[in-house]
């Protein structure tokens, strides 16, 4: 493992030197320039090849999906957990070459996405194709997938530790040893590849900043909120732009197009908002960027990249995410000095600490993003202020959200994973598959007095209401007959029954019933027919869903080892 953790760096690290050469010749040929400082250089082109260039890009990308890629979109980092979770690592070589070619070609044509996420798909890809080849047990490939990841992020930042805290964070999901010290191995090698090609030079060039007063931390504690509101305005902004595309009547392949030609048209204003920004993002950190300006970017940039992503183009969050949370900061931080200036640290100390808060909220990785940014300074006081704005920015945002960028992009496409790895057949498992069929029923017109008899009996401490033809008519639980008894109301079943109490049906599947049991916060769902009147055929408990995964897990395992599974 150690040996292919050493070839998962050379190939992450080669796929992400080889995708930015990609990038600069294909913006050679839609833009005319080469290079990474595209506000500056678009500036300084004419007016109709600014407006052409994107609008071009953008009809390459989405001819190329549609003829090539039969409308499979480019895929990205939450394709690489998807295929973590439920493929065993596997990622095929076609569908990331013609990704790696779908986002190259929009980044530059000057689309507002970044080039990470890709990069994180190439690599991984990289890294599964060898496995597969190798006829690696699952295991093993899912460490070696985290190898690709971890060597295509540190040779695209220059950040090893960075590298590896995002593998194992976003895509491996633990830390346990055996997967911990290949990745290492595969980040360490990365970054050495990237450095030898492209030379010792971090992502951006980081002035010597230092916190002031401690007095500032009731700032940076605002910051924090306003971090998270503009990582929830994104993604809020994202899945409404979806909404509206799945609206529009227009073939598909010509969407790319028109938001090519959108982003043109705001970019002969705002050049910055083109590409992956990282000009601009070295500006802010530099404070050369006016209030109003920053402020007028975070809006643009936000909804550039909405709309770029959602109308067909490829590319990653990463990028527009730090942009985005470095205007943030750094118009926070204009504001912040201006009761007591002598108190308050450098406007760049505030773009750096939005940068990474806001980053590390929508990808949901602020472990990774807080190191990436010690990486970048190591300043030990500046990294603590960025790891509590971040750590508040990305609990308060996962707390009205839910769910990180990645993980909404998997749950629009009805994949929903809650942890490490997934067992496949579980998403192919239905309520019918785990009926208990021994659930307590009491007819409507049973006595009050009755009914606590027989809950007591209950093992779950519920009952079911039904007609004499079995149809259902509602739950009863300790809670109503609780209530009756001290109202001194004596009612029948009926009258105590809960009519809207959640249910399922035989056909429900296993993962929507995991998500009503944890909505409803219930230990037992009631299960009904389908079909005509709903008549009660059982009860599911939350254990047996329990122990139902729990032997699938522990079949997999034994699957992946060559060992016989056991009984849980």
């Amino acid at each position: 493992m150690s040996v292919l953790a050493v070839l998962c760096g050379l190939l992450g690290g080669l796929s992400a030197i080889v995708f930015r050469e990609l990038i600069e010749l294909l913006q050679w040929v839609f833009l005319g320039f080469t290079g990474e400082l595209v506000a500056s250089d678009a500036a300084r082109q004419p007016w109709w090849r600014m407006l052409l260039g994107p609008l071009a890009g953008g009809l390459l990308v989405g001819l190329f999906v549609h003829f090539v890629c039969k409308g499979r979109p480019a895929h990205g980092v939450a394709n690489v957990i998807e295929a973590n979770a439920l493929r065993g690592g596997f990622i095929s070589l076609r569908d990331g070459l013609a990704s790696a070619f779908i986002s190259a070609a929009s980044i530059a044509a000057g689309a507002s996405v970044g080039r990470e996420g890709p990069a994180v798909h190439l690599g991984a890809m990289a890294a599964s194709v060898m496995s597969t080849k190798l006829g690696l047990r699952r295991a093993q490939m899912r460490t070696l997938l985290g190898c690709g990841v971890a060597s295509a992020v540190a040779a695209s930042f220059n950040a090893p530790i960075a590298g590896v805290f995002f593998a194992l964070e976003v895509v491996i999901g633990h830390y346990a040893l055996n997967a911990f010290a290949p990745i290492v191995l595969a980040s360490v090698v990365g970054t050495i590849v990237s450095r030898l090609y492209y030379g010792d030079y971090p992502a951006f060039i980081i002035p010597d900043y230092y916190l002031v007063s401690f007095w500032e931390f009731p700032a940076f504690l605002i910051l924090g909120f306003i971090c998270a509101a503009t990582a929830i305005a994104i993604l809020r902004s994202y899945l409404l732009a979806l909404d509206l595309v799945e609206k529009i009547t227009l073939p598909r392949w010509s969407l790319p197009a028109i938001a090519g030609g959108i982003v043109g048209v705001v970019g002969l204003w705002f050049p910055e908002i083109l590409g992956v920004g990282y000009e601009a993002t070295d500006q802010a950190l530099r404070g050369q960027i006016d209030l109003d300006i920053l402020m007028a970017l975070v809006v643009l940039k936000i909804a550039a990249t909405v709309m770029c992503m959602a109308m067909g183009f490829g590319g990653g969050i990463f990028s527009p995410a730090l942009f985005i949370g470095a205007m943030v900061g750094g118009a926070f931080g204009l504001i912040a000095q201006m009761p007591f200036p002598e108190l308050a640290s450098d406007q760049g100390a505030y773009t750096l600490v939005g940068m990474g808060a806001v980053a590390g909220a929508v990808l949901g990785a602020p472990i990774s993003t807080v190191l990436m940014v010690f990486e970048l300074t190591g300043d030990y006081a500046l990294t603590i202020v960025v790891m509590l704005v971040t750590a508040i920015a990305t609990v308060s945002s996962q707390a009205v959200m839910g769910r990180s960028f990645f993980l909404a992009q998997l749950e629009r496409r009805g994949i929903r994973i809650r942890g490490a790895y997934e067992v496949p057949r579980m998403a192919d498992l239905r309520v019918r598959d785990l009926i208990r069929r021994t659930a307590t029923i009491v007819t409507g017109d049973t006595p009050a007095s009755e009914v606590r008899t027989r809950l007591c009996d209950t093992r779950f401490g519920v009952v079911y209401v039904v007609n004499d033809d079995g149809s259902y008519m509602g739950t009863i639980s300790y809670k109503q007959v609780e209530q009756a008894f001290a109202e001194g109301q004596f009612p029948n079943a009926l009258a105590m029954a809960d009519t809207d109490a959640p249910s399922l049906t035989t056909d429900t599947k296993v993962e929507a019933a995991m998500a009503l049991f944890e909505k409803s916060q219930l230990p037992v769902l009631p299960i009904l027919s389908t079909g005509g009147h709903p008549v009660l055929v059982g009860a599911l408990h939350e254990r047996d869903v329990l122990l139902a995964y729990n032997r699938e897990l522990e079949r997999l395992r034994a699957e992946e080892h060559g060992e016989e599974p056991r009984r849980p």
